[in-house]
């Protein structure tokens, strides 16, 4: 009679996972939680650019839609050119990146160390998280009419609404990371003699800077949103102001225009936001 083979639980589930995978059919686009190759994740994105162009040709030029309400690819072009020569498209993509990237940053020299500091200590966190909470219900558009009341049609208020939008939610996400820093972490640094502002400063911030710059690629976005609408109800100049313009008037080839170059720029600065994520915190990468 042989001797029963004895197996710990975590070799058994592993047997079993493997055993699994040998079962499933051999697949590249369907990996669950793995990289695909270069070459596809190239293809794929083009893919996903293309197509809708090759979408919006075919509507246009079937004309089932009146060019009024959908420009064609070649009218928008003509519209960004337009623009373009005459210098207007320029100054507004200048003062739009000026209020977001003023209201953004702002944002984030509060948003950072207050949500490290709540995360870190649970007495920090009772007192403010909800005084936090409540606020980030409020719509952060609710809050112009007061802004103009309060500081006029400058830049200001502008760049104040972009401020709002974003160092609640920001400062959320960054508490919300802190929480997931290994307690074991912790209690080795203050086991080695570690103070508590080394811990708050070589171990915790570290540890959080990848999901740190996560959330300011979020809420980035939301950055971009808050300054159209400011620039939709107030404002002379702005890509918002360039778009609301143009809906007066019924140039639906400049709104195209605008929302391009609206995209466009979005992810110029997500990009950025990525490559320094990658410079920056290159041992945190897979």
């Amino acid at each position: 009679m042989q001797p029963v083979r004895m197996m710990n639980p975590v070799q058994a589930i592993d047997e079993r996972s493997s055993r699994a995978e040998r079962t499933l059919p051999p697949t590249v686009f369907w990996r669950i939680s793995e990289a695909i190759p270069q070459p596809l994740t190239w293809g794929l994105a083009t893919v996903s650019i293309v197509l809708p162009l090759i979408v919006w040709v075919m509507i246009t030029a079937t004309k089932s839609v009146d060019p009024l309400f959908l420009p064609t690819p070649v009218q928008v072009i003509a519209a960004l050119q337009r623009l373009s020569a005459d210098g207007s498209l320029t100054k507004d993509i200048g003062f739009s990146l000026f209020r977001v990237l003023s209201g953004f940053f702002c944002a984030a020299l509060i948003s950072i160390p207050l949500g490290i500091l709540m995360g870190a200590f649970a007495s920090i966190r009772s007192l403010t998280e909800p005084l936090i909470a409540i606020v980030r219900y409020m719509p952060a558009p609710a809050f112009i009419p007061l802004l103009i009341l309060y500081f006029g049609l400058g830049e200001l208020p502008k760049v104040l609404l972009i401020f709002i939008g974003t160092l609640f939610f920001n400062t959320l996400m960054v508490m919300d990371a802190v929480k997931f820093v290994p307690k074991e972490l912790i209690e080795m640094t203050y086991t080695l003699g570690g103070q508590r502002l080394q811990v708050l400063l070589q171990v915790i911030t570290p540890y959080v800077l990848p999901n740190v710059i996560d959330a300011g690629r979020v809420n980035m976005a939301a950055s971009w949103n808050l300054v159209v609408v400011a620039e939709l109800v107030a404002a002379t100049e702005g890509l918002g102001r360039r778009i609301s313009v143009a809906q007066r008037f019924l140039k639906t080839d400049e709104i195209f225009a605008g929302l391009i170059v609206i995209g466009l720029i979005g992810l110029t600065i997500d990009l950025l936001f990525r490559l320094f994520q990658r410079v920056v915190c290159s041992w945190a990468r897979d």
